[in-house]
């Protein structure tokens, strides 16, 4: 069970296989911004560990790894105004590093983040 949806044995393992990708993708890419638990640095990078802004705006968070994001946000109470610059990554690779940031350091979703989600977002 994952965020109190019921998963089958096959989409539980895609969840699991796309987790450990995204792992790998975040100590890549992300990790010295948002540091290695998804705490972030205070009143400059944003946390995605326990993240309200993640969790209530999906697809501005799926829009900003994609494209990159400017300007400010509001992340548990806190404003953030800053720059992320698009990482180059596909579509796949972006889904795989949001279903890890989804379901690591207290954050869980219910949803399972697509390739063809992250297809159909496009930039502002």
């Amino acid at each position: 069970m994952l965020g109190g949806t019921l998963l089958l044995p096959a989409q539980d393992m895609a969840l699991q296989e796309s987790m450990q990708r995204g792992k790998d993708l975040y100590a890549d890419f992300c990790i010295t911004c948002h540091m290695e638990n998804g705490e972030g640095v205070p009143q400059v990078f944003p946390p995605l560990a326990k993240s309200d802004y993640l969790m209530e705006n999906l697809e501005a968070s799926i829009r900003g790894v994609k494209y990159g994001q400017s300007g400010e946000i509001v992340v548990n109470g806190i404003t953030y105004n800053n720059m992320m610059m698009p990482l180059g990554l596909t579509d796949e690779e972006v889904a795989d590093v949001m279903n890890y940031i989804l379901n690591s350091w207290g954050n869980q979703s219910s949803q399972v983040v697509t390739t063809e989600e992250v297809a159909a977002i496009e930039a502002d």
